[in-house]
């Protein structure tokens, strides 16, 4: 555990450019999973990608997305986890590989890093409550793809997702659509498994990843807030009052403000009991 977290830091301190998402993604399931084979399922996405770019290759450039999901999604059978959302496993790239079932980050992860070994352009879509891809082959049209739901999607159905989250209130914008960074999808992904972890009162777990977030992206002042709540659970009180007052010192007008201010309160009594 401690070398994957090791070697987790080192990767995503690199430039951007040079982090490879599946290999951080997988170094993210080697601490929940020891003695994890990292470069066993990294080979998997280089074997996975020839044998997409064979199937691209015979359907040609015209219809390059549409053999890639043929390839992904009934021939491999890669489908989103709709039975069991909230399984920890659905977050962690290595089961995603082995039960060929996830969450929408993780699958458009997958769909990404075979796309792009197999000689596509393929960028992750962040849409709220929602991860999608664009893909295409290089200089042609390129498509929407939602790997969860094993379609292609158009602004019409990327709308309608919307409607359902702000109930036709919040109209889709070219930023909705704008690509999303490796370290913002790495930070959603461990965001998705912190939620999980946490709502299953696993403290300890959830603070591993919250670590791991701020490895990511370290100015996430909104982790230190949580990570604070986490601390003080664990009865871990003069690090959580730390986190939480740099947190109300660093973050601008939070709307919890008042909230987070009281249990700050809360945290420094328990550590005046302590004391």
């Amino acid at each position: 555990m401690v070398e994957a977290r090791r070697r987790f830091a080192r990767l995503v301190a690199q430039p951007e450019a040079s982090v490879e998402l599946a290999h951080a993604a997988l170094l993210v399931a080697a601490e929940e999973r020891p003695g994890l084979d990292v470069e066993h399922y990294r080979a998997q996405f280089y074997e996975l990608g020839l044998a997409a770019r064979e199937r691209i290759a015979r359907a040609g450039d015209a219809n390059a997305v549409g053999a890639l999901n043929k390839f992904l999604f009934e021939e491999l059978g890669f489908a989103g986890n709709q039975s069991d959302y909230y399984d920890p496993r659905n977050s962690l790239l290595s089961d995603v590989l082995d039960r060929r079932t996830g969450i929408p980050i993780t699958l458009s992860l997958v769909y990404m890093e075979v796309g792009r070994r197999a000689g596509l352009r393929v960028e992750g879509v962040g849409l709220p409550g929602h991860f999608i891809v664009r893909a295409g082959a290089e200089g042609g049209e390129s498509s929407l793809v939602d790997p969860f739901n094993a379609k292609v999607v158009d602004a019409d159905d990327c709308q309608e997702r919307l409607d359902t989250i702000y109930g036709g209130q919040a109209p889709l914008t070219d930023a909705h659509l704008r690509p999303v960074t490796t370290r913002d999808i790495l930070a959603r992904l461990l965001r998705n498994l912190k939620g999980i972890y946490a709502q299953a009162g696993l403290y300890r777990r959830a603070l591993s990843v919250i670590e791991r977030i701020l490895l990511v992206a370290p100015h996430a002042v909104e982790e230190r807030r949580d990570r604070g709540a986490l601390l003080a659970q664990l009865g871990r009180y003069a690090e959580a009052v730390v986190d939480v007052e740099a947190y109300l010192k660093h973050a601008r007008n939070p709307p919890d403000a008042e909230r987070v201010t009281e249990q700050l309160k809360q945290m420094k009594l328990q550590l005046a009991r302590l004391n």
